[in-house]
């Protein structure tokens, strides 16, 4: 640690919004630098190697830097994997139809889309080593389909240029002016702890408006996912993250179980508010020891290894504070309040542990083992399934033509509609994003056709390369750099790159330049007209439709899995969801406010199933109970897997039953139905919710609680 130097006074930029573009110019240039620096040492170390395509391992280069360090080391290891995974792939398939054309090309169509599928599936760099596993088979096999017995030298020698192009692109991001993503990662995750203390805080003096929840909700989902991204890619470029890293998806596991209490608990005094405001106040009441808690002054508001002791002792101060404030309500409330003392004990335990653990982290000192949680994600087979059909309908043709024609150039317009077919098919605009491309790629074949022809032939020896080309390559670099311009520039760096295909030594053949410039221009236009054909689905209503249905099933999973490891399941695949449905939605629209709705009501619901299910489970409650709450967990699934009045009806009136079985047992067994009793309540009351997603299906005014 360094020390903090005195206060200073900083004079403010006379011309602020110059002030913010220097300083992002300065990043860029760097970026360009870099990417710049490590293609040249690649094609150089390629050459020295005697590499058939320094172009290859150029590419890699141009593909896998990023101006964070993580970042290029998390898309070099999935690229990696991915090109070993082709290549070994390739080499199977031309060993099994090493003369029968027809079935190796319907073969590696099928492959290629397989890939593109597998590619929509996943998230962040995962999906781009299923689009390299399929067209590194294509750039394996297609160059040595007339020739079998060189496929295992191609194969090698593709393997190796980018491997090099991978050790490169690392070395160099991580010793130069590297930035490194941990920082990020940090920065992310102390801003979204502060803004949840801060909420949690400022929530305890009352009910929160449903807009406000919903905003809340928003923020919650979004840091969740993006602090998984983050942790996804962090822990290539530092070996304390990946140390950390079962603990950092741990932190933000209980994270998600804390603000899902968190809402049940400001739903359930929303709801009392407008029919029981007595209950309700006394709620709040119990609410404000974790409010004192959370607020232990002098700066050290936000410092979890304060709050995490305060939070233990508040957990020791409720029981006696809920018993003092139950006798103060009248003996018919009591269900309701005991309801809400349970998810406000629930909320202060997680709030504990969740404070605990982010301290440790913050500490530096990792003692023991952590449980081993994952965050699966919420995937639609449908959406990928369309994306395997364009991607085979799309090499199918290619293939036929090729086949038919007797295209020498076939080959390079099939691998130019294999790669984008991949990098293309999980997008939510793929066209636009096929013309930027497309439009970058066509100016690089252009400044390609300037140096190759008119640059390189006056040269001699790797200085003059790099003086011929570095004016044209260095654009492509700084256009990837503009956020108004996505596509452009790295089409302009690959169509740059491909085309020159420095040879060493260097080939000059203009008839060969222009056939191949025609070849992947027409491989990527029949890429753009599959999309016309076969539509993308990601981000349309239809798809939108579906994840909502997924969304909602999600109360089925919560009802009918197995318990162990469910709750961690069910709050990540809820929000993966809930944030790839309103990424595409716009906000404040109807739709909108009906997702965040029926997500509010997903969470509450599922939790209360999850933790009635516990019940059941872990305590010896009486048999006619335990039937009696299965069967309103059945109800309730039935429910959200097809909301219908009916179905509501059938969901009520079983969970009314469960608790009037359960409350006629508390006198025999207490202990073990008082909890089960709490949840089924909370159920109870989430159904009953006239501004919940069940306002449409409500029949029935709510009726008098059952006495405990």
């Amino acid at each position: 640690m360094s020390a903090v130097p005195g206060p200073s006074i900083t004079k403010p930029a006379r011309v602020p919004w110059l002030a913010a573009f220097l300083v992002e110019e300065r990043a860029a240039w760097i970026f360009v630098a870099k990417t710049l620096l490590a293609m040249y040492i690649t094609c150089w170390l390629a050459m020295l190697f005697q590499l058939e395509q320094p172009a290859t391992a150029m590419i890699t280069v141009a593909i896998v830097m990023h101006p964070q360090s993580g970042m290029v080391l998390a898309k070099s290891f999935y690229r990696a994997i991915g090109t070993l995974a082709g290549s070994l792939f390739g080499l199977a398939l031309m060993s099994v139809f090493p003369q029968q054309r027809e079935l190796f090309l319907l073969s590696l169509s099928l492959w290629v889309a397989i890939c593109a599928g597998g590619a929509t599936l996943y998230r962040n760099f995962a999906a781009y080593g299923f689009v390299l596993a399929g067209y590194t088979a294509a750039i394996v096999t297609l160059p040595a389909i007339s020739d079998p017995l060189n496929v295992f030298d191609s194969a090698v020698m593709r393997v190796s240029e980018v491997l090099l192009g991978i050790i490169v692109s690392g070395v160099v991001s991580d010793l130069i002016f590297p930035e490194r993503l941990r920082e990020v990662l940090r920065r992310s995750a102390r801003e979204h702890f502060a803004h949840f203390i801060d909420f949690a805080r400022g929530s305890t003096g009352g009910s929160i408006a449903r807009a406000d929840m919903e905003r809340a909700h928003m923020r919650f989902v979004r840091a969740a996912v993006q602090l998984e991204d983050l942790r996804a890619s962090v822990i290539f470029e530092d070996p304390e993250a990946r140390a950390r890293s079962s603990r950092m998806r741990l932190l933000n596991l209980r994270y998600m179980a804390a603000s899902t209490s968190f809402q049940s608990v400001h739903h359930l005094i929303n709801r009392l508010e407008r029919s029981r405001p007595d209950v309700a106040q006394a709620l709040i009441a119990l609410y404000s020891p974790i409010g004192k808690a959370l607020s232990p002054g002098q700066g050290r508001d936000q410092d979890p290894g304060v709050l995490a002791p305060r939070l233990a002792e508040c957990e020791d101060i409720l029981p006696p504070m809920a018993a003092q404030l139950r006798t103060s309500l009248p003996p018919e409330t009591w269900l309701e309040f005991d309801t809400g003392a349970g998810l406000l004990r629930r909320f202060a335990s997680e709030m504990r542990d969740f404070t605990a653990l982010e301290a440790s982290l913050r500490e530096g000192k990792l003692r023991g083992t952590v449980e081993t949680v994952r965050f699966p994600r919420g995937n639609d087979f449908a959406g990928a399934s369309i994306s395997v059909l364009r991607t085979f309908l799309t090499m199918s043709a290619l293939s036929v033509f090729w086949l038919m024609s007797g295209w020498p150039f076939g080959s390079s317009a099939m691998l130019l509609a294999t790669i984008f077919s991949g990098l293309f098919g999980a997008s939510a605009h793929p066209m636009s994003g096929i013309v930027n491309t497309m439009i970058g790629y066509a100016s690089g074949m252009l400044a390609g056709y300037i140096v190759t022809f008119w640059l390189l032939p006056g040269g001699d020896g790797f200085t003059m390369l790099i003086i011929a080309t570095m004016p044209l390559l260095m654009i492509g670099p700084y256009l990837s750099t503009r956020a108004t311009l996505p596509g452009v520039g790295a089409g302009y760096t690959l169509g740059f790159v491909y085309i020159l295909a420095l040879k060493n030594p260097m080939v000059y053949d203009p008839t060969h330049f222009l056939n191949d410039a025609i070849a992947q221009i027409v491989g990527l236009g029949l890429t753009a007209v599959a999309f016309v054909f076969v539509p993308a689905v990601t981000g349309t209503q239809w798809q939108r439709r579906r994840q909502l249905g997924q969304l909602r099933r999600q109360v089925v999973l919560a009802a009918t899995a197995p318990l162990e490891g469910l709750l961690y399941r069910f709050e990540s695949v809820n929000r993966d969801l809930f944030h790839q449905i309103v990424s595409h939605t716009a906000s404040g629209s109807p739709e909108s406010r009906s997702l965040l709705a029926w997500a509010l009501a997903v969470h509450e619901c599922g939790r209360a199933v999850i933790e009635l299910r516990r019940d059941i489970a872990s305590s010896n409650v009486p048999h006619e109970v335990s039937v009696c709450a299965e069967e309103a967990v059945r109800a309730v699934a039935h429910l959200y897997q097809a909301p219908s009045k009916a179905y509501w009806l059938e969901a009520d009136q079983a969970v009314e039953r469960a608790i009037a079985a359960t409350a006629g047992k508390l006198d025999l067994a207490r202990s073990a139905c008082q909890p089960t009793l709490h949840h089924l309540h909370l159920l109870r009351s989430a159904l009953r919710d006239d501004e919940s997603a069940m306002g449409p299906f409500i029949q029935l005014p709510p009726e008098p609680s059952h006495a405990s």
